[in-house]
């Protein structure tokens, strides 16, 4: 372990045969022992004695040393009650207080996530206790309510501090700490403005300066503008670091441009910054993202050949990316090699395998990896216990399932909301409602307060039994609980009541539903859920309305829907219609709607009906489809294949 300051004070104090010869020490001892409320009220009763060694030097006087170090103590233990009663004492001594003792209050209440206190503290240093503040105290006290995630204050204590008549002006860390903040806040405007702003307050800026903005940019998808910052930080004599260019990488990846990374790559390595274990992480997410995962996997390779070590987000990234592909089994392969090369992988990775292969249909390997797992030693968390759990509900094992859940309580692991939805899912799906109304009783039962998603399974299941009127009863529940319906759930009530024969109370709630936030718009399903209703009581006119508004609110409609209109238009109408003029029409309103994806599609079913599109339609779609920018982008991902 290194030494530091703190560790060889306490080997000083180790080394006093008798603590009461010194009374500092003895002192010190005697109040830390004290815990009661009255106790810490009182004035700490620091005998005079212990002043007496330190020289006179200037305004100092003896025994100020000893104060400064009481102060970091008690700092240091977030003692605030006992450290602002050595402050007054210094006070009624007329002590003089350094900007030093200030800042180690202020990384005291960072610590203890006080930042409103540090803020009141900077301001009474001048007036209370007669100690000039700089730049250090007031970037301390910045630093701290960014860390608390307080963006906005932060803007209002630096244009207060700065802006005002404290004399105290920013300096690089200043510029670097605000830019932070405009940047979390999105005001990456306002960020560039104060970076320009730099050079004219004779702060240059530096390397965390533009790895700062670099980053903020990429996250209001302004890549472009980052990578050109780049270019201006060379010009201006500030090299790049591997940071730096992890940052513009990881932006890159995310949209995808899988091109410009690999020359990011290149030129990174003629400014001599090697890739680190992050760079490779951030490129192997993005091969990932992008379904090249025998490209991740080379990438791997070439990592440890350049004795980088890989860690767990890299093998996490690896085998999440295959078994989102459905190659379960080739993350298995990994995760054995990656086993006799000394790795072992951790709950998440077995819980993402586990689930990945119950879902592929191959249950004995999935229960097999279990065992492995438990055989090696790693003990299984709520994350693989709900992974399995849901898995043997997928196969319809209902009783080894319950025994898991019963082992996991058993052995003080929590079973989440999504273990409980899962296998209320599961009973419901087996036609067992009885069985997942019991085991909602017993989750309340035992004080697991059930969440959104619980209680969309619940009444799905109780709607796709026919129970509408205990649906309604857990809905009013779900409400009184202050949770929010979310679309599953809406759509599911919608649901259970068409098919009911309440079509209007459908769309009523319906009609709620537009009023709600993102997460509970209607989507094609519930859409598609009223269509049908909708047609099956002949009233036409009012599907077509509906598909209108469906377009309107942003929602492509999808084969279901075709479907859904193409059996009315053929068995409801006199005579009976193919569907095709509907069809086309539906293209051409996409169309107009700037929806070319959401018209290809429709072309797409109409193709497989055998119902070709108007020529007048395919001059419409085939020039937006092939627009230069389009184009563009099948090109862009032809280099990706080559490069990587």
């Amino acid at each position: 372990m290194p030494i530091t300051k703190s560790s060889l004070n306490l080997k000083k104090i180790s080394l006093i045969r008798n603590p009461c010869e010194f009374p500092y020490f003895c002192w010190f001892f005697s109040i830390r022992s004290k815990t009661t409320l009255t106790q810490y009220e009182s004035d700490a009763p620091i005998p005079d004695q212990i002043f007496k060694s330190a020289a006179q030097m200037g305004s100092y006087k003896s025994g100020d040393s000893t104060f400064y170090s009481l102060i970091e103590n008690y700092a240091n233990s977030c003692d605030f009650r006992t450290l602002f009663q050595v402050f007054d004492r210094m006070k009624r001594e007329r002590r003089v207080f350094i900007e030093k003792n200030f800042i180690v209050v202020f990384r005291a209440y960072g610590k203890a996530h006080l930042p409103e206190k540090a803020i009141e503290l900077f301001g009474r240093m001048v007036d209370e206790f007669q100690c000039r503040r700089t730049v250090r105290s007031f970037n301390s006290v910045l630093n701290v309510v960014i860390q608390e995630g307080l963006f906005h204050r932060a803007l209002e204590f630096y244009d207060c501090v700065v802006g005002g008549k404290t004399g105290i002006s920013s300096n690089v860390l200043s510029f670097n700490l605000i830019i932070k903040a405009m940047c979390k806040l999105g005001l990456v405007d306002r960020a560039i403005e104060v970076f320009r702003e730099m050079p004219a307050q004779k702060c240059e800026p530096d390397v965390f300066t533009y790895c700062t903005l670099m980053d903020g940019l990429c996250k209001e998808d302004r890549i472009d503008e980052a990578v050109l910052l780049l270019d201006d930080m060379q010009i201006e004599g500030c090299f790049p670091s591997s940071v730096t260019f992890n940052v513009l990488i990881n932006g890159l990846c995310k949209k995808g441009d899988m091109a410009r990374v690999t020359k990011l790559v290149d030129n990174m390595f003629l400014k001599g910054c090697v890739p680190n274990e992050v760079t490779y992480n951030t490129i192997i997410n993005g091969l990932c993202l992008k379904g090249k995962l025998d490209k991740a996997v080379s990438l791997l390779e070439r990592m440890v050949a350049s004795k980088c070590v890989p860690n767990d987000v890299t093998y996490g990234t690896l085998i999440n990316g295959l078994v989102k592909q459905g190659r379960s089994v080739d993350g298995v392969c990994l995760l054995s090699s990656l086993e006799e090369r000394g790795h072992h992988g951790n709950e998440y990775v077995y819980s993402a395998l586990v689930s990945g292969l119950f879902k592929e249909g191959k249950s004995e390997e999935a229960m097999g990896l279990w065992k492995k797992m438990v055989e090696k030693g790693c003990q299984p968390n709520v994350v693989v216990y709900s992974a399995l759990t849901d898995g043997l509900c997928r196969e319809g094992k209902l009783d080894e399932a319950k025994e898991i859940l019963c082992e996991m309580v058993n052995k003080g692991c929590t079973p989440n909301a999504f273990t409980y939805s899962s296998l209320i899912k599961g009973f419901f799906k087996a036609g067992n409602s009885q069985k997942a109304i019991q085991l909602w009783k017993e989750m309340a039962k035992n004080n697991r307060m059930p969440n959104e998603i619980c209680y969309s399974v619940l009444i799905k299941g109780l709607c796709e039994d026919g129970k509408l009127r205990e649906a309604l009863m857990v809905w009013t529940h779900m409400l009184g609980h202050g949770l929010r319906p979310d679309v599953v759930a809406y759509s599911s009530m919608i649901h259970g009541l068409c098919n009911a024969g309440s079509v209007e109370l459908g769309l009523r709630l319906f009609n709620e539903m537009l009023c709600q936030e993102s997460d509970s718009q209607p989507d094609v399903v519930t859409y598609n859920i009223l269509l049908r209703a909708l047609c099956k009581q002949n009233s036409i006119s009012r599907a077509i309305d509906l598909l209108n508004s469906m377009l309107d609110q942003g929602c492509d409609p999808d084969l279901v829907t075709c479907n859904i209109f193409l059996s009315t238009l053929s068995e409801k109408l006199n005579p009976p219609q193919d569907g095709r003029e509907f069809l086309d029409e539906l293209v051409v309103r996409l169309h107009k709607r700037q929806r070319i994806v959401g018209a290809a599609k429709i072309i797409e079913v109409m193709l497989q009906k055998f119902l070709p599109p108007k020529a007048s339609t395919w001059e419409r779609v085939i020039p937006e489809l092939c627009k230069p920018k389009k184009v563009r982008a099948i090109i862009d991902r032809c280099w990706n294949s080559l490069f990587f």
